[in-house]
């Protein structure tokens, strides 16, 4: 676990040194389990991130850009009445806990003064984001609600009185303690040490503790306290390490983690990368389950309807031997008479002279006979140019709703309403009611921003709406565009006249990120100006053709695209 109680010490003194003696100046929800707060501290505008995420529970300063809802939720409203313009007294960890606790003077409604306190609690799923009035311990409201009926024992609602965690009865690590005192501690032997110093230490995760072992030379005890002195003394290296498997962060160096090593100057900008592009993701997959499930339903019926067709197109060659059944019907019309079921003729277009039987229908005349196979074979010749055409608008179909379930899997929040509006529009789902009247101006689409390591502005489409504004609408038509080569992804555009190779590489890189292929390697990425790229009537959103193109060969980078983000 690398968000363990050291962690959370080493996040709250960061958090502290900037924030405290901060006004708090708004307060949003961007989503169900996330708070985001604007503060004005020393000259400064910081947005302070509580998360009670059951997987990416955390607090931190961020830099990055939340979507916010249109009307906010219960809990943003009792929070923007107790603390909205107040001041941050102090921030504070919970003994070593992680537990956090954010004191805030502010006024209520008639001008008295009144202390609220803010507090965090990041417990994996037990997670919570918490209002307490200071001075009487009561609950004001949570991010979660925990009744009686969850847990007897700590009752999390408005109006119960706040009751801390269960607590364990561990070593503080930071205690002064001897050699002797510290192997008396650990002296088990039945398991690890690693094991033991995570039972016996408050605030050690799995992950420190095999640190501890690992830097392990002539002392156990001298490797604990060293490590123990540089936390004290502040000597930190936020790292993120990229394994095999996954990756893990802590904000000491970890040398016993045998992967790439990648640095950050603060504990939060660590965060920041390490969280966002997950937590989003997470975000958006909560809003688009619906989406998505819809979505593979069309595809899943288009695939029995491609079967459909693909049999009826078998069928259709059997045209011509229908034709020939009732062209011999017609010439042996004289040996024929109704209520026959069957007749055995000469195939005059054998050239061995062979016979044919012919299946027949009692209740019909001869005439009536040959005509109902003249009327089949036209049906069948007739149905040829149907079902080609069918299939052409299936496989178009199928295409259009596998860009949109890629653009969903690339997705912001924001992104995923404009998503949601197109498939309105298409009429795969239907129109919301919207409560409030409609304006007659039209909805502004938003692009994302890249800047090139070159300085270059790149802008990218992330869904039908964004792609069909940035190409066809806003670029100029020598600036150069970009998109995967036959593969779902984003348009991307380089709003520069003489755009650099690295500018070019870049905005490839984005291109690949921003598709179907993200996951893989030296993706095909196709580019071309805008003059060439034209969009068919009556096309799909986003659909377009191009030529005159060259094709670059770049591996996604998630971490190169959220340096240049902007």
């Amino acid at each position: 676990m690398s968000f363990d109680g050291l962690f959370t010490g080493a996040m709250t003194s960061e958090v502290a040194t900037k924030l405290t003696t901060g006004r708090i100046s708004k307060i949003v929800q961007p989503s169900m389990y996330e708070v985001l707060l604007t503060i004005r501290a020393n000259g400064a505008n910081y947005k302070l991130l509580l998360s009670a995420h059951p997987s990416y529970a955390r607090f931190h300063i961020t830099d990055q850009n939340y979507d916010t809802p249109s009307e906010p939720p219960m809990f943003t409203m009792v929070l923007r009445k107790h603390l909205n313009g107040g001041i941050i007294e102090s921030i504070s960890q919970n003994e070593r806990e992680r537990i956090v606790r954010i004191r805030v003077r502010s006024r209520n409604e008639i001008g008295d003064e009144q202390i609220r306190t803010l507090i965090i609690e990041l417990m994996g799923r037990h997670s919570n984001i918490i209002l307490l009035d200071d001075e009487r311990q009561i609950i004001l409201d949570s991010i979660k609600h925990v009744p009686m009926a969850v847990n007897r024992h700590r009752i999390i609602q408005p109006g119960s009185s706040y009751v801390l965690p269960p607590k364990q009865e561990k070593q503080d690590p930071f205690a002064q303690m001897t050699e002797a005192e510290f192997q008396n501690i650990i002296s088990n032997e039945n398991q690890p040490v690693a094991q033991v110093l995570v039972q016996e230490f408050a605030g050690i995760s799995p992950l420190f503790a095999n640190e501890v072992v690992y830097r392990n030379k002539d002392s156990l005890f001298e490797s604990f306290v060293s490590l123990i002195n540089d936390i004290q003394e502040m000597r930190f290296t936020p790292s993120l390490y990229r394994l095999q498997s996954k990756e893990q962060f802590y904000f000491i160096e970890m040398t016993h983690l045998d992967g790439e090593q990648t640095t950050f100057s603060s504990l939060s900008e660590l965060l920041d990368v390490f969280y966002f592009g997950k937590a989003e993701r997470d975000r958006v997959k909560q809003q688009s389950g619906d989406l998505e499930k819809l979505l593979q339903n069309e595809l899943s019926k288009n695939k029995k309807k491609l079967k459909k067709l693909e049999r009826s197109l078998v069928d259709t060659e059997k045209a011509d031997a229908i034709q020939l059944q009732g062209e011999l019907i017609t010439a042996n019309m004289f040996a024929l008479k109704k209520g026959m079921t069957e007749v055995e003729v000469v195939n005059y277009y054998d050239e061995n002279g062979g016979t044919i039987t012919i299946p027949l229908s009692p209740l019909k005349t001869p005439s009536e006979n040959a005509q109902s196979y003249f009327t089949k074979y036209t049906k069948l010749k007739n149905s040829v140019a149907h079902i080609h055409e069918q299939v052409k608008l299936t496989l178009e179909e199928n295409d259009y709703l596998e860009t949109v379930l890629q653009q969903i899997e690339s997705a912001s929040p924001r992104d995923l309403e404009e998503i949601r509006e197109e498939l309105a529009e298409t009429g795969y789902v239907r129109k919301k009611k919207s409560k409030k009247p409609q304006k007659n101006s039209k909805q502004k689409v938003t692009l994302d921003e890249y800047v090139s390591t070159t300085g270059e502005l790149l802008l990218v489409g992330k869904n039908n709406k964004q792609n069909d504004y940035l190409t066809n609408k806003l670029a100029s038509r020598d600036e150069l565009w970009f998109h995967t080569k036959d593969i779902p992804g984003s348009h991307v555009v380089i709003r520069a006249k003489e755009p650099s190779e690295t500018a070019i590489k870049e905005a490839a890189i984005i291109a690949a990120y921003f598709s179907k292929a993200r996951q893989s390697s030296s993706v095909p990425v196709d580019y071309t100006e805008i003059r060439h790229v034209k969009k068919p009537n009556g096309s799909k959103p986003g659909f377009v053709i191009y030529e005159q193109n060259n094709t670059v060969y770049v591996t996604p980078d998630e971490e190169l695209v959220l340096k240049l983000r902007k």
